[in-house]
């Protein structure tokens, strides 16, 4: 059985990072499990949480006023979810729904705003590491927004 600093060093995301970081990350991480249709998360609440999805499908969706909800963007193995957790008002933009069973690695997000004040240069690694994935989920929701709206033929 690998360790979760094992996993997470092996992880795309944190390839690279130092040993030392890797040890504070691996500190604030879990398994979790989702069953499916099961919500990670819902709009508007308190995000405190980063996924790390070893294997399975999660849906990103918006749920317009009296509409039904729009899946923005899917997430699967080896991909990462959320990046609220980051960012004040620490509130989370998308609903997350689990589309099959999925498992993943979930890494306290307090735990590492904690950790990233204490040192700067793991907030930097992180942030700059988080980045890309902040601008694949606007790049996403913005294309799916257009396929729906921008079709007024």
């Amino acid at each position: 059985m690998k360790s979760l600093e094992s996993i997470l060093a092996n992880h795309p995301f944190f390839k690279g990072l130092e040993p030392e970081y890797l040890a504070l990350i691996t500190g604030c991480a879990s398994n979790v499990k989702f069953e499916a249709g099961q919500f990670i998360y819902r709009q508007d609440e308190e995000a405190n949480s980063f996924y790390i999805i070893r294997e399975g499908k999660v849906a990103l969706e918006v749920c317009p006023p009296g509409k039904k909800p729009i899946t923005v963007q899917t997430v699967s193995d080896g991909e990462i979810l959320g990046w609220a957790w980051l960012i004040p008002p620490y509130h989370w933009q998308f609903d997350a729904q689990a589309v099959e069973l999925t498992r993943a690695i979930v890494l306290d997000g307090r735990c590492l705003r904690t950790k990233c004040g204490e040192d700067h240069t793991l907030g930097y690694e992180l942030l700059s590491r988080l980045l890309p994935v902040v601008g694949q989920t606007m790049e996403a929701t913005r294309l799916q927004l257009l396929d729906i709206y921008g079709n007024n033929d």
